[in-house]
């Protein structure tokens, strides 16, 4: 008798702002269909749509979103609206995975190797990197480019990020290192398996 059970769908992941899919992902995502969504149609992205309306996608159809160093290109009255269309994007056991410049690491880093705001902070495969650019956006592909979406408009503290990420998503977790602050938020409860792959802790339950 023929086997006739259906083949799981494969788990879809929306790349916002990814620039080029030459970029990599996290390995966690290996196997998923990796669809790229961007403003800019120079990266040949699957999905051209600037991220302030994922609204008019259809709702529900991917099992997560993945963001990297994007939501601080919007300013901060525009971030609520685009977190919505994150969740508007996602399955109801979806999850957002965001990554932004940290300030507060930042602030530090200056402070605590008495750079100042034009000194190299770090070195990046595009080039030194400075206060000015974590903050304000990279200067020389502004420049070279001549796009206002290459610039910073916004940016966030691992507790800002947490916050924000509250206030539209049921389960929030967070961290920061390296200049960096990561988020994960997820439309409803964690399911075990996504707490055994991100190794996270169960969920607290809401207060009495």
């Amino acid at each position: 008798m023929t086997d006739t059970a259906a083949t799981p769908a494969r788990r879809k992941v929306l790349n916002v702002g990814g620039n080029s899919k030459a970029i990599p992902i996290p390995a966690h995502y290996a196997g998923w269909d990796h669809l790229m969504l961007d403003i800019d149609p120079t990266g040949r992205p699957d999905i051209v749509c600037d991220a302030r309306k994922l609204d008019t996608l259809a709702a529900e159809q991917f099992d997560a979103v993945y963001c990297s160093h994007n939501l601080e290109h919007y300013y901060r009255h525009e971030v609520p609206q685009v977190l919505s269309g994150f969740r508007h994007v996602l399955k109801p056991e979806g999850f957002a995975e965001i990554l932004v410049p940290d300030l507060r690491g930042v602030m530090q880093a200056l402070v605590q190797n008495n750079l100042d705001l034009e000194d190299t902070l770090y070195t990046s495969p595009a080039g030194p990197i400075s206060a000015l650019d974590v903050i304000y956006g990279f200067g020389v592909q502004i420049e070279r480019t001549g796009q206002d979406f290459f610039a910073h408009k916004t940016g966030f503290t691992q507790k800002s990020l947490q916050l924000n990420l509250s206030r539209h998503f049921a389960c929030v977790y967070s961290q920061s290192g390296n200049l960096e602050v990561r988020g994960l938020a997820f439309k409803n409860l964690p399911t075990d398996a996504q707490l055994r792959t991100f190794n996270l802790p169960p969920p607290s339950p809401p207060p009495a």
